[in-house]
């Protein structure tokens, strides 16, 4: 059964453009729509996260979804709000980033080949790579005017004199609205694919190809964008400190990518949870209410980074992470500790200085002295060492210890760790191997 899937969009508030009559279109029988992705890296990031839901909102709704991986026009540039053109790939490196742009699209979509609207990902580079470039000038180019090209605000933005770029724009890279139109074209013939979507950047490349499609094919193609996500503090969506926030975790860890979430600001949680997860209207609706009695219980936060931290990565991911916050920011016990893999007990220690002792030091228990001073150097003295044990100032693995305490192998995190703490403020790792 099709349910609106223009509808739910648009309470999400992730609707921007829609042709007319796209609506109807979708509700008269099943569809198919396809988005375009950048293979340009292995791993899509959390830019990328809208156009995901978007093709997975579309699944959801009882309609077909496509996911094209731009391999012709990611040897060509994008011009849309860009001011210079990207890295050429060559094909190995299409085929590589391909792969794993699908295992992280099989999070959100199922492309299980038995349902009817199976997602399908699909690859430009196999029907532009043979066309010829006068065939394409001959075939395509003809039926579209160097005028209607010049209209299009992707490229007007380029000849501003305001443009960041005052080279102008590459004949290469003026004609990737007819390489992306032709796609459109391409599955319209091949697939019967009546719908493009993309972000309000893409609306000009988007409605090339259904101009094309309305002079080769004699046809009609529906164009639907959705907005673009700013955060209400005028910064990047999408960004951190350390740059961007991937799907992949050797490039993100979940940790951080569970604390990008956690520390969103109300404002942008409450557009956030409607973006960026499936609840129900209702269910979001109570949240934005409970959210407002107790703000300081951060609810929606919460609530926004347990999904889409189990979405794009895994229940037990979660858990680390939860785990790795209340080590950090809570009052957390030594199990709690031993209760991190090793990947995030690393991630949330990063930067803390460390110290490497044999395993055969702790063999028959280390004292405290020289776990603290003459065995690793953390303190300065065994007198400052003795000091701060008298003074209760000393802990193993979160939990306080006096001068009588000794290190045995019960200690160890993952087998290898041990937290040494003075005070709330020093901490150190002392690892043995």
């Amino acid at each position: 059964m099709l349910k609106n899937f223009v509808e739910e969009l648009r309470w999400r508030g992730m609707l921007h453009d829609i042709m007319p009559e796209t609506e109807e279109h979708l509700m008269e029988e099943m569809r198919s729509a396809y988005i375009g992705f950048d293979p340009t890296a292995d791993s899509l990031h959390i830019g990328s996260l809208v156009p995901i839901l978007i093709l997975a909102h579309f699944q959801r709704c009882g309609h077909k979804p496509y996911a094209l991986v731009g391999g012709a026009t990611g040897m060509i540039g994008d011009p849309s709000g860009k001011s210079k053109e990207r890295n050429l790939l060559n094909e190995e490196s299409l085929y590589k980033n391909q792969e794993g742009i699908k295992k992280q699209l099989s999070k959100f979509l199922d492309f299980d080949g038995k349902a009817e609207n199976a997602a399908e990902l699909i690859n430009n580079y196999d029907w532009m790579k043979d066309f010829t470039f006068l065939d394409f000038i001959r075939d395509v180019g003809k039926h579209i005017t160097v005028n209607y090209m010049m209209a299009k605000d992707s490229v007007k933005k380029r000849f501003s004199p305001d443009a960041k770029d005052q080279e102008g724009l590459s004949f290469l890279e003026f004609s990737y609205q007819l390489v992306q139109g032709y796609d459109f074209l391409h599955l319209y013939n091949t697939k019967n694919m009546t719908l493009q979507m993309g972000g309000s950047d893409q609306w000009g490349n988007i409605t090339t190809g259904t101009e094309l499609i309305r002079r080769i094919a004699g046809g009609k193609g529906y164009a639907l964008t959705s907005k673009l996500v700013t955060k209400a503090d005028g910064t990047k969506f999408g960004k951190s400190e350390g740059g961007n926030i991937w799907l992949d975790r050797k490039l993100t860890s979940p940790y951080k990518f569970y604390q990008y979430w956690l520390n969103t600001s109300d404002e942008d949680a409450e557009n956030f949870i409607k973006i960026f997860t499936f609840l129900t209207k209702e269910k979001i609706e109570n949240l934005i209410e409970e959210h407002k009695k107790a703000p300081h219980q951060r609810i929606l936060q919460n609530k926004l980074a347990e999904e889409i931290t189990t979405l794009v990565h895994s229940e037990e991911d979660l858990k680390n992470a939860k785990q790795a916050s209340k080590v950090l920011f809570g009052k957390s016990t030594a199990e709690d500790l031993k209760a991190l893999d090793k990947e995030t007990l690393l991630e949330i220690f990063a930067g803390v200085p460390q110290a490497e002792i044999s395993k055969d030091k702790i063999k028959n228990g280390l004292d405290m002295v020289a776990a603290l001073a003459a065995e690793t150097g953390f303190l300065k003295s065994n007198g400052e060492a003795i000091r701060s044990l008298k003074q209760n100032a000393i802990s193993v693995n979160k939990e306080k210890v006096d001068s009588t305490y000794k290190i045995t192998t019960k200690d160890l995190i993952n087998n290898q760790y041990v937290i040494l703490n003075k005070g709330r403020k020093n901490t150190y790792i002392l690892k043995v191997s």
